[in-house]
């Protein structure tokens, strides 16, 4: 694939549900729409952001079918597709190549916690049972599993492996994953207060649960650093973190992500799905002027 496809910011998504907690598809389409109108590259799908071990296999399927329908063709859609057993993240892949989305992407598996030699067979019959590039998810602090550079240079010699999404918070791993995959590989950064560090370090792209509550901060950010506008790219990194910690002081960073997104959108997103805390629009709404400020601030 064209890998420009995949340098840029790209917001994880947020799964929405309606008040009977079922997923809604058109809400969801709204906020893709948003985001495409706002200068994001694309969306990951159905992560950690998006619920996505929360959802059922037909809620997977269904959203990625509706952001397909949302997005066009003009608009990258990665997809997250790991499930706690290899069966039903092939089951997910084979559905993603057939609606027709740009890559997808997994975890290890969850729970377990696996030798390298598991979570290289779990990869690699993913990436095998389709003809879509695939992107790894490293996520440590919540698998239990940290991609080492000798993996990855291993892996990244399979030509449908493109790249890897690093939420681990070392960004020296940047590098380190930098030197081992080469050039024509796309390292996302994936830890939203550390993106300058991260793409300083060598990472193309970032893809971050809360750019979807600031993307215009977001995108500005990348090109102040595409522009190596060093400088002006530190000082929005900080008041984006003062956005940041504004969120995690709420009792639930995906509830008061929900409420953030349904004031400055007028998409009502409503609250994550038990057991996460919901947050209600008072407690949110300090954390969405703070982000209107320096939106207007650009």
């Amino acid at each position: 694939m064209d890998l420009n496809k995949l340098r840029g910011v790209f917001c994880a998504l947020n799964a929405i549900y309606d008040e009977n907690d079922n997923v809604d598809t058109e809400k969801m389409k709204q906020l893709v729409k948003v985001y495409k109108d706002r200068g994001v590259k694309g969306v990951y799908v159905c992560g950690s952001t998006g619920e996505g071990f929360l959802l059922s296999m037909d809620e997977r399927k269904k959203v990625v079918e509706a952001v397909k329908e949302a997005a066009g063709d003009d608009f990258t859609i990665i997809v997250h597709v790991g499930c706690a057993s290899t069966k039903e993240s092939i089951e997910l892949a084979k559905h993603c190549e057939q609606v027709g989305v740009d890559a997808v992407s997994a975890v290890p598996c969850v729970y377990y916690h696996l030798p390298e030699a598991s979570v290289l067979m779990h990869w690699n019959a993913i990436v095998d049972a389709t003809d879509l590039p695939f992107i790894i998810y490293n996520i440590p602090q919540l698998t239990g599993f940290n991609l080492t550079p000798e993996l990855l240079g291993e892996l990244s010699k399979n030509e449908k492996i493109v790249g890897v999404k690093n939420s681990a918070e070392p960004v020296y791993l940047m590098e380190r994953y930098r030197q081992a995959a080469g050039d024509n590989f796309v390292i996302f950064n994936g830890s939203d207060e550390q993106f300058v560090g991260g793409r300083l370090m060598g990472a193309d792209s970032g893809i971050g649960g809360t750019y979807g509550c600031m993307p215009e901060l977001f995108v500005e950010l990348d090109k102040l650093v595409n522009n190596n506008e060093i400088e002006k790219a530190k000082a929005l990194q900080f008041k984006i973190n003062e956005c940041i910690f504004a969120l995690l002081s709420c009792k639930s960073l995906y509830g008061a992500a929900k409420q953030v997104m349904t004031i400055r959108f007028g998409i009502d997103c409503g609250q994550p799905r038990s057991p996460f805390l919901p947050v209600t629009a008072e407690e949110a709404k300090p954390v969405a002027d703070l982000i209107e400020k320096y939106v207007k601030e650009l």
